[in-house]
């Protein structure tokens, strides 16, 4: 994933946006990147890798010398940025978020159209950021030049240019990832989650829409070119991604995430399937507010049996090793025996993925005395990689547990029954469910429905990317 903060000011902003790039942290932790414009130093340009060390420590001493009144940040888990670009648009600083899926493709067809070379990383891929930027400087101006490189990437790209005294922003023209301007006496600024924002003083004025491109200044902001109210925005960002504190497209993330809970207690009750249990539990930190509305809806108690050790591993996907990162996750998570010995519990979860990490959790809480172990998953089962965002990291879809159990029953074949395989009402989704506890040793499992996750967003389903669920990138597909 990634994320994105910059500021335009009256007055010096550096520790504005060291403050608000770091909240987006969050959302991946592999490198950081911070570029300012100042009369007497220039562009100033700072990049650290930030997989085994905060992003604050990395950059504290750079923020003493930075200077400017124009600064944009950087998370990315891919290539370094921003990355300084000098073309016939001009000299500026450019950074994006999401994936380029044809980025070789790209690079070959301006290689053979002129573009003299790129520079090349060690693995020999080219840095995204230099990629669109070669894409827009085929163009005369910065908007034609943003929406060409829109118009031959696959995938999704959201991106901001910092110029020498404004920044221009262009939303991604499917609307997958938020860009949200807040306004301060001395100037504004640009964040991909408006919380990251508000302890600095600003507030929420525009919110963009899909594929609008505009230019901010320290006096206000001007849009360059118009977006549209059609889009599919990831629905992960209220399940999984997103932090509580966030609010995308008017709705807030706690407030969804407790609501979906309290839907899937709701369906458990009216379909005669809620459990006995003792405590309703969250797999921290995403699933711990789907299992409040849970036991909130339900009557049954919540409690922590896990507490998650975050001061030195805050997200289990910071390696880039998955059996680190397995690992990682099970290090992190400390039991509280007397929540699960002789304990009933059911466990709500953001999602099932692989379901690796789930069946290292089941088998400790039995080794530790847990008498029953139930999941809730908090979205639908997981039936293709993500090809916008890359949510599920799969090299194959074969990766993900729900996948794997349709082939082994019915091959190549099965992909046409996914709809039913989601349906727990179906024979289909009760051998799916079934085959999950049998593998994972869970007591039972239902998964939240489409239609609870679109009521639980309050979004309408049109506008809610659905495809790792059901393949469609919008659900009236």
């Amino acid at each position: 994933m990634g994320g994105f903060f910059g500021a335009v000011s009256a007055n010096d902003c550096i520790q504005d946006v060291f403050f608000g790039t770091d909240y987006h942290t969050h959302l991946g932790t592999r490198r950081g990147g911070m570029t300012s414009y100042s009369a007497e130093l220039g562009f100033q340009r700072n990049i650290h890798s930030i997989e085994n060390s905060p992003f604050r420590t990395k950059f504290e001493k750079d923020v003493e010398t930075m200077r400017g009144k124009v600064c944009v940040g950087c998370i990315s888990d891919t290539d370094p940025q921003p990355i300084m670009v000098r073309s016939k648009l001009g000299l500026y600083a450019i950074c994006s978020i999401g994936v380029i899926h044809n980025a070789d493709a790209i690079a070959g067809e301006l290689l053979h159209n002129g573009c003299a070379n790129f520079e090349a990383m060690s693995s020999g891929s080219i840095n995204s950021a230099d990629l669109i930027g070669a894409l827009i400087a085929q163009k005369d101006n910065f908007v034609d030049g943003i929406r060409y490189a829109q118009s031959k990437i696959q995938g999704t790209m959201s991106l901001v240019i910092m110029l020498k005294d404004s920044v221009i922003c262009a939303r991604d023209k499917a609307g997958k990832l938020p860009i949200i301007i807040g306004k301060r006496s001395d100037g504004f600024c640009f964040s991909f989650e408006d919380f990251a924002f508000m302890k600095l003083g600003y507030t929420t004025c525009h919110e963009m829409k899909a594929g609008e491109i505009l230019k901010l200044n320290k006096d206000g902001y001007e849009i360059l070119a118009e977006g549209t109210d059609k889009m599919s925005i990831c629905t992960f960002l209220w399940t999984y991604y997103g932090y509580p504190n966030a609010t995308y497209e008017g709705r807030n993330v706690e407030v969804m995430r407790i609501r979906n809970g309290m839907i899937m207690a709701e369906n458990d009750i009216k379909n005669g399937r809620l459990p006995d249990v003792d405590y309703v539990c969250g797999v921290p930190d995403s699933g711990t507010p789907h299992a409040i509305g849970y036991a909130n809806r339900s009557g049954i108690p919540f409690a922590r049996p896990f507490i998650k050790y975050t001061p030195t591993w805050p997200r289990s996907f910071m390696p880039t090793n998955q059996s680190m990162r397995n690992k990682v996750a099970k290090m992190k998570l400390i039991p509280v025996h007397d929540l699960i010995k002789g304990k009933k519990l059911l466990f709500v979860d953001d999602s099932i993925v692989r379901g690796t990490q789930m069946r290292e959790t089941v088998e400790f809480l039995y080794e530790n005395g847990a008498k029953e172990v139930h999941m809730r998953s908090a979205c639908p089962p997981i039936m293709y990689g993500c090809k916008y965002l890359n949510f599920s990291r799969s090299n194959s879809e074969l990766e993900l547990i729900a996948r794997q159990i349709i082939d082994e029953h019915e091959g190549v074949e099965g992909v046409k029954y996914i709809s039913e395989y989601s349906d727990s009402n179906t024979e289909r989704g009760r051998l799916l469910r079934d085959e999950i506890c049998r593998r994972l040793e869970l007591t039972s499992l239902e998964f939240q429905s489409l239609e609870g996750t679109f009521k639980a967003v309050e979004l309408e389903g049109c506008k809610l990317c659905t495809y790792c669920w059901n393949g469609k990138e919008h659900c009236g597909e």
